[in-house]
């Protein structure tokens, strides 16, 4: 078993967790009732669904890939993911950091949660 990969599972799960919760409550609840036009906000509220899934099965497959004996493609799936929670985590950091906001970093702070399943994953596969 990797331990790594198991931590990072973990991690994401819990990442998957605040999400789920979190985003509701302070990112789809005032989405759905502002004065945005009808589409742009349910393909906002669609795509905010589609990081729940997204998160939930990126915690799956790097809990998978711990219990998973170590085979050929291991290594390409571990990266991949390490790869697109790095590219959420950045994403997060160059739009709180373009806003011109004080204390940007703390902000939008989800890159703090995404980041370390990113660095537990690449551990893994060291």
């Amino acid at each position: 078993m990797n331990g790594w990969f198991l931590a990072a599972g973990i991690t994401a799960l819990g990442v998957a967790a605040v999400h789920l919760v979190a985003g509701h409550r302070d990112v789809v609840r005032p989405l759905l009732a502002c004065a945005l036009a009808d589409e742009p906000k349910r393909v906002l509220h669609v795509v905010w669904h589609m990081v729940s899934v997204d998160l939930t099965l990126s915690a799956a497959v790097l809990v998978c890939l711990a219990l998973a004996d170590d085979t050929s493609a291991t290594g390409l799936v571990a990266w991949f993911v390490a790869a697109h929670f790095v590219a959420y985590a950045v994403a997060f950091l160059v739009v709180t950091l373009s806003v011109g906001w004080p204390k940007p970093l703390l902000r939008l702070p989800q890159w703090i949660l995404l980041l370390p399943v990113a660095v537990l994953t690449v551990a893994g596969i060291a």
